[in-house]
């Protein structure tokens, strides 16, 4: 847009009110005891997840949820509120330190620049962050206390009788190592050469990294492990109070996978050893004709023959290449091995084979499974493929008697107190020829059948009949299981947080917090080093702590930082404590007791009263940092038990081809470049009036220009061009009353803003500042004119709160555009003008910032900023619908339309409609013949 083309000058306002703004500190909010904390006021905190500063910086996609709660601060602001609106980095990670090896800098400079760069757009865009308060998780006065908090979950156990965790002191054991919440395990991880370190299973796709698409292999490991799993019950039980989409919720108890059924303990023939599985149905234990232990588990070693030795090695090998969610994926074939040892049936004392096979994981629940075919999916799917036995034991249909050929089975097994031999041995792993297909497998509840010791009764009853029989019997025990696995929390790269860990004649131990922060040491070479021994093996100085002591060498996960950053915020200064109490106290709990005129926090369990992020976060983000919260809660660190009260995801931004924003489709766009074109403020409105926050929507630069063309409507509402060319307030600002129609559409907009931003249903609310707009800019007597203001209040009403004054009792009777000054041909009161900027300062804070201090200039307020001046308050009483629009025909074609009286009669319509100039126009010279009147309708004049 060239500078002659601009409908009104955004590229010297915009940057004149942040500098203004950055001068004055203005989004500044002070703790409680410092200088400018109001606590009358209640607190607000509005929060970004936030950013991960790439090389890329930030495209039109990334700042829709930053707009949002920038909307929700400034609003919260004109309400009354102190509010916390904050922003920081998250700086260390994976993707950090492979861009440094992309650009061959070091990660500590390309996070510098990148952080800048992202600082700058931000800026930018009008932000209203409090500045003061930013951090950086690479930042060594913060991770000293990321550190920290390491050590408290290090040097704390979860008590299961009080279900909390408590400092190690407590723990009266033997060995407090055992249940420390951060501990050490060997365990297999996906390992990725390449990149040189332990990557999550969501970061593993097809069995090549997510970065890089690197082939990943699974390895055992010595790992540090976070025990989340103490927390699952807490997690999934004390979601409910939290203001969270119900599909998150759903989202979280689903990855926890509270599992309630029995744990079955099946002999292995010939052996000592003992496999225990987790089920949900213990009823189908008699349907159990084959057992799968996964690849990992240490009894495939020991249980495995000569003969299937090298067969089962092989597989084994294959495994290690996949992911867990790879394995768990029910579309992919299945695939197993058979060991060549058997169990025994505990139900009915049969010798059943023992396969390895994928997918089954050695993580969730005993790492080995009785398999039903007949009743399980995958199961099914596996024995269809290798010929193994399918037995019902569940229908859902009327129960065959007993004697019957179908329930003609011995009772015998362990549960009837005998044993019998068995099944026919399996010559090996070659899958046999595809059987009937069956309509298997049924899933839902039925009868138990074939199962001779609960025949008949239905699955409820079943499951508890039989698992009290192995109670009973020593073979069984009722339990919960969860999915959730301990938090793999260590990875082999430098660019992340050092253990405060030392290693002492093969035990760990803490270092002195007066030690803290640890800081990663200088290294030249940060690659990595394709051994599996982390970068930080290289400082050898740096690695000896003492003639008998060497650091941890693994590094702490990007999720690190970002499991506690929001603490931070609230006190970032600090250098006594990660928060203080006061701080943390105030922004996390109830604020102020005295002053919860608008909203109870007391209720609320969780701190953060607005958190907007994406959906890409629904699960691990939010999950990992309420277990650490809980733990600091546990400790007495906190003042809350969750961290985040509301939670709302905003939807993807696409690119004008409909397809994701990425480098690949060239379709990325910096949100610079639509501010050099058409100002921060329309690129802020146009992002929220695209649609609902939380839906995918397509960008269309078609569509900014359209809302800054809305813009300009505003600027030339307040302003007009002089001789000299230069902008100035527009003689059509007046001081006058404004009448029944104009208060109409005022109140109607302060209602309905205000409601929806509290909804956060910004598109509407930017779609009726545009009525109001219409209504004081269209001709005076025209139909959009009478629309907009369409219903006009009664004539008398109490005065109304609006900025800059109030209205009086008694409103003008005149309908159409106020009155007009001599030689004017339109007014627009000083009083609505005035709301208009207020409702729409969120939205367009620059715009607005500059047309209230041009009408200050003229009309003075007390006090002179906007940001200053209260959030109007609407009136029902301006919004009673007693005006109603009806059409003027003559001959049955419409000349013209008026506002009436919702009450008008038949004779006051016909009169309305004879003393019409159009109509007037259209029958002089005519005989009137007859006049039909359809109350709130129209009126037909009939002449000829």
């Amino acid at each position: 847009m060239s500078e002659r083309r601009k409908p009104y000058p955004f590229d010297i306002l915009e940057p004149k009110w942040q500098a203004i703004w950055e001068q004055r500190i203005a989004f500044h909010a002070p703790n409680p005891g410092e200088p400018g904390f109001d606590p009358a006021r209640p607190k607000y905190y509005v929060l970004d997840m936030f950013p991960y500063p790439s090389g890329s910086g930030l495209h039109v996609g990334h700042p829709e949820g930053y707009t949002a709660t920038d909307i929700v601060a400034r609003y919260k602001r004109f309400r009354g509120f102190n509010v916390l609106h904050p922003i920081g980095w998250d700086a260390f990670g994976l993707p950090a330190e492979q861009y440094a090896i992309r650009t061959g800098q070091h990660p500590e400079v390309t996070t510098r620049q990148n952080i800048a760069h992202f600082k700058k757009q931000l800026k930018r865009i009008g932000f209203s962050y409090d500045w003061e308060r930013e951090v950086s998780t690479a930042d060594a006065r913060f991770f000293r206390w990321t550190q920290w908090i390491f050590l408290q979950i290090y040097q704390s156990w979860f008590n299961p009788e009080t279900k909390r965790a408590e400092p190690i002191a407590t723990y009266t054991g033997d060995d407090p190592d055992s249940v420390r919440l951060a501990y050490v395990a060997e365990v297999p991880v996906n390992w990725c050469p390449e990149l040189g370190t332990v990557l999550a299973n969501e970061e593993v796709i097809d069995g090549k990294s997510e970065v890089g698409g690197f082939p990943v292999v699974r390895r055992p490991m010595r790992q540090w492990m976070l025990r989340i799993t103490a927390y699952a019950e807490r997690l999934i039980d004390e979601l409910e109070p939290l203001d969270w989409p119900e599909g998150i919720k759903l989202l979280q108890r689903n990855w926890i996978g509270k599992s309630t059924g029995a744990e079955v303990r099946f002999a292995v023939a010939e052996s000592d050893d003992v496999i225990a599985v987790f089920t949900t149905r213990p009823d189908t234990l008699y349907g159990a004709t084959y057992m799968v232990l996964a690849p990992e588990n240490p009894l495939v070693d020991r249980l495995t023959t000569n003969e299937q030795q090298a067969a089962v090695s092989a597989y084994r090998a294959q495994v290690s290449a996949k992911s867990d969610l790879e394995r768990t994926d029910l579309a992919k074939d299945k695939s197993g091995v058979f060991t060549g040892a058997y169990a025994i049936n505990p139900a009915n004392g049969e010798r059943i084979p023992i396969w390895t096979a994928d997918y089954v994981l050695m993580g969730y629940g005993t790492g080995a499974i009785m398999a039903v075919p007949a009743h399980d999916e995958r199961d099914l799917e596996f024995a269809n493929r290798y010929g193994l036995e399918i037995r019902e034991v569940v229908a859902s249909g009327a129960v065959s008697p007993p004697g019957s050929a179908r329930a003609s089975r011995a009772v015998s097994g362990a549960l009837a107190g005998k044993s019998s031999g068995g099944a026919a041995d399996l010559a090996g792993e070659a899958p046999a020829p595809a059987r009937e297909a069956r309509a298997l497998p049924r899933l839902e509840d039925g009868v138990a059948i074939n199962s001779p010791l609960i025949d008949g009764l239905a699955t409820p009853e079943a499951k508890k009949r039989i698992t009290s029989l192995l109670e009973e019997k020593g073979l069984g025990r009722r339990t919960i299981n969860y999915k959730l696995h301990d938090w793999l929390f260590s990875r082999q790269r430098y660019w992340g947080e050092p253990f405060p860990i030392v290693w002492q004649q093969g035990k760990h131990r803490a270092i002195h917090e007066s030690e803290l922060p640890l800081v990663p040491p200088p290294l030249d070479d940060f690659k990595p080093t394709g051994t599996g021994e982390p970068p930080l093996a290289r400082a050898k100085d740096w690695v000896r702590y003492s003639d008998t002591a060497t650091r941890e060498l693994n590094t702490m996960p990007q999720w690190a930082g970002s499991c506690w950053y929001y603490l931070r915020f609230c006190d970032p200064g600090n250098e006594e404590r990660f928060v203080g109490a006061a701080p943390e106290r105030y922004w996390m709990g109830s604020g102020n007791d005295e002053a919860q005129n608008e909203i109870s926090h007391s209720a609320q369990p969780g701190g953060v009263d607005l958190y907007v992020g994406g959906t890409e976060h629904a699960v691990l983000h939010l999950l990992y940092a309420r277990f650490w919260h809980k733990v600091l809660f546990d400790l007495g660190h906190l003042s809350t038990g969750e961290p985040f009260q509301r939670l709302v995801n905003q939807g993807i931004i696409l690119g004008e081809d409909g397809r994701k924003m990425s480098k690949r489709w060239g379709n990325v766009i910096d949100p610079l470049d639509v501010i050099a074109e058409y100002g921060a403020d329309a690129f802020r409105c146009y992002e929220m009036f695209m649609g609902p926050l939380e839906q995918m929507k397509p960008w269309s630069m078609t569509g900014v220009e359209g809302v800054a063309r809305f813009l300009a409507r505003v600027w030339r509402l307040a302003t007009e061009e002089n001789q000299e060319g230069e902008w100035a307030l527009s003689a059509a600002v007046q001081e006058v009353e404004p009448t029944r129609a104009h208060l109409k559409v005022i109140h109607a907009t302060i209602k309905k803003v205000s409601e929806d931003i509290e909804a956060l249903s910004f598109n509407t609310a930017i779609a009726q500042m545009m009525i109001f707009v219409n209504a004081f800019t269209s001709p005076p007597g025209s139909a959009r004119a009478s629309r907009a203001g369409a219903g006009a209040s009664p004539a008398t009403a109490r005065p109304g709160s609006l900025p800059g004054g109030t209205f009086p009792a008694r409103v003008p009777e005149t309908a159409g555009e106020a009155p007009a000054l001599p030689g004017v041909s339109r007014s627009v009161p000083v009083a609505a003008l005035r709301t208009l900027l207020v409702l729409l300062n969120p939205f367009a804070p620059h715009l607005t910032s500059e047309l209230w201090e041009r009408l200050g200039e003229r009309f003075p307020i007390t006090p002179n900023e906007i940001t200053g001046q209260p959030w109007p308050d609407y009136q029902p009483e301006f919004l009673v619908e007693d005006e109603v629009e009806i059409a003027l025909q003559v001959n049955g074609k419409v000349r013209d339309r008026i506002m009436v009286p919702i009450g008008a009669g038949k004779a006051e319509l016909e009169a309305l409609a004879r003393a019409n100039p159009r109509v007037q126009e259209f029958i002089a010279g005519k005989t009137v013949r007859k006049v039909v009147a359809v109350e709130k309708k129209l009126v037909n004049v009939v002449a000829t």
